[in-house]
């Protein structure tokens, strides 16, 4: 009978303990959501505020909101709708290369029985390990022998390859029952076929994960448009976010409020893409 009045006496305080734990995970997690929000509210913020506000820094909020500061910074930088333009064009393109070239790549590596698969994939994902940095010349070399200065190809050519994208959609491809290939082979079915009628449509999570990740890369592009391009027509929107910084001095809220209309599409596309992306990134796993 005593052990049966302790049970029941310990069943609140298990009960209390375990909802106190629950309660401080979700604490711990809404203040670092907040830590990780806290700089963009800011940026949003100040991009309101007058340049002795934003300046200064003091207050969150602006005692007065600015919205022409966004008209401002549009017509600012003479060339500020086309360097939009630009990066949504180069940032398209790019992603379309590189799920077309990953695509191959990964079902090569994942599903077709070749000669040094293996060691070949492992030099592949080995390049991962070389920094951007090391790569700069060499490539800059080659677009200036092509003669490739200054056009759309030195800005989209160079980066439809991935050696990322090709690791992740492998994986994915790995998690495919090999049931279906089988049986797409006794209907008549080459690796082609099997590819585009099969393999895709089941992968699209694994695609649009590879997608965003290419075109979130290529849309925050800054030091190659720069080695690249000479003319203000031809270089994407970090570009003209850069020339807001003079010497003569940066109006801050004008930068700020350029920086926020070039965040704007990458966070629609996200809200859009969301559900994919999670997927893609949840049922991705790390066989073979």
């Amino acid at each position: 009978m005593a052990a049966v009045t302790e049970k029941r006496s310990s069943l609140p305080l298990a009960w209390l303990t375990q909802n106190l734990g629950q309660k401080l995970i979700y604490l711990i997690l809404i203040a670092g959501a907040v830590w990780a929000l806290f700089p963009f509210l800011w940026m949003v913020t100040s991009s309101f505020k007058s340049y002795a506000e934003a300046s200064a820094a003091e207050t969150f909020f602006p005692t007065r909101w600015l919205f022409s500061n966004y008209i401002d910074a549009w017509n600012q930088v003479g060339y500020f709708p086309q360097y939009f333009l630009n990066t949504i064009f180069i940032a398209v393109a790019t992603v379309a290369g590189v799920l077309i070239t990953s695509t191959l790549a990964a079902y090569a590596f994942a599903r077709m029985e070749f000669p040094g698969r293996d060691v070949l994939f492992i030099i592949l994902l080995a390049t991962m390990m070389i920094p951007f940095e090391v790569t700069l010349i060499p490539n800059f070399i080659l677009i200036r022998n092509l003669k490739w200065a200054d056009q759309y190809q030195a800005l989209i050519i160079p980066w439809t390859a991935s050696a990322f994208s090709v690791f992740l959609l492998r994986q994915f491809f790995l998690s495919i029952p090999s049931d279906l290939y089988d049986a797409a082979v006794i209907d008549g079915c080459n690796n082609l076929r099997f590819l585009l009628s099969i393999i895709l449509p089941l992968s699209r999570p694994a695609l649009i994960t590879s997608g965003l990740f290419t075109f979130l890369a290529s849309w925050n592009s800054l030091m190659w448009p720069l080695l690249v391009t000479n003319r203000p027509e031809m270089r994407p929107i970090q570009v003209g976010i850069a020339s807001f910084i003079g010497d003569a001095g940066t109006q801050i809220q004008l930068l700020l409020a350029a920086v926020t209309i070039s965040v704007i599409p990458v966070i629609i596309l996200y809200l859009i893409l969301q559900r994919w992306f999670i997927e893609g990134i949840a049922t991705v796993g790390i066989r073979g």
